[in-house]
């Protein structure tokens, strides 16, 4: 039996001429390969977030951030993307360690992180856009993270709420 699939190619990592790990989407859902000891061993990322969709949200988000990345470096711009990168991968990563937070307080201060590092983000896409330092369109990343945002002030005023 042989199985086709089509997909689209999101992100490669190779070391010393070997490939590590892929990325790439079917369906609206990220697979991960991970390449071990010449295994193949699929991981359905989002199924271990369980049904988490700030984290879903904000995974996506990343790999979108990274990708723009790659785009704008071809483009010459370096500074502003850069900055990109560092915050729009660091609202994942905040997210993430609120999920392990020992107490309510720390679980807010790491979703207020996360809502700083997304308020960056916005910023950094937003100068890009009225800069026009490149010819490109930011108006996908403008409305992704905006609705991160406004998922994560909620999950901080209802937690703040719970914590009275």
């Amino acid at each position: 039996c042989l199985l086709t699939f089509y997909f689209f190619l999101d992100f490669v990592l190779i070391q010393n001429s070997k490939l590590i790990c892929a990325s790439f989407k079917i369906q609206n859902s990220f697979t991960f390969v991970l390449i071990q000891n010449s295994k193949f061993k699929i991981q359905h990322y989002f199924k271990v977030m369980k049904d988490n969709i700030i984290r879903k949200k904000s995974f996506q988000f990343a790999l979108s951030i990274i990708t723009l990345y790659r785009d704008l470096s071809t483009k010459k711009e370096y500074i502003i993307s850069k900055q990109l990168l560092r915050s729009g991968t660091s609202i994942g990563a905040n997210i993430e360690e609120a999920t392990a937070a020992q107490t309510k307080k720390d679980f807010i201060s790491k979703m207020a992180i996360a809502s700083k590092e997304a308020r960056e983000t916005k910023y950094w896409l937003n100068l890009l856009q009225m800069s026009q330092l490149v010819d490109q369109n930011f108006n996908e990343y403008l409305t992704s993270i905006e609705e991160i945002i406004k998922i994560l002030t909620s999950i901080i005023k209802s937690s703040q709420e719970k914590e009275i």
